[in-house]
């Protein structure tokens, strides 16, 4: 499973842009950057992705970047489960 991480343009003021071209470097990853998530008020106040769909945020862009690997492994463990 390649996790696909969503990233709005209008949020990459919050210090995202910086941890958006880092997951891009990492090939295991689908980044994506989006003119919009339809999230505008959260938006407007703290970082935030999408991790396959489901909306992850933090206090910061480094917050951010631990909940985003959480949420990975956390998708990873149950991918195990389920091919167990």
């Amino acid at each position: 499973m390649r996790p696909i991480i969503e990233f709005c343009v209008s949020n990459l003021g919050h210090g995202t842009e910086a941890l958006k071209n880092k997951l891009e470097q990492n090939m295991d990853y689908d980044v994506v950057e989006y003119t919009c998530l339809g999230n505008c008020s959260q938006c407007r106040f703290e970082p935030f992705a999408m991790v396959n769909g489901e909306v992850i945020a933090a206090d910061s862009a480094e917050e951010l970047e631990e909940a985003i690997e959480t949420k990975i492994k956390e998708l990873e463990a149950w991918d195990k489960l389920e091919l167990d």
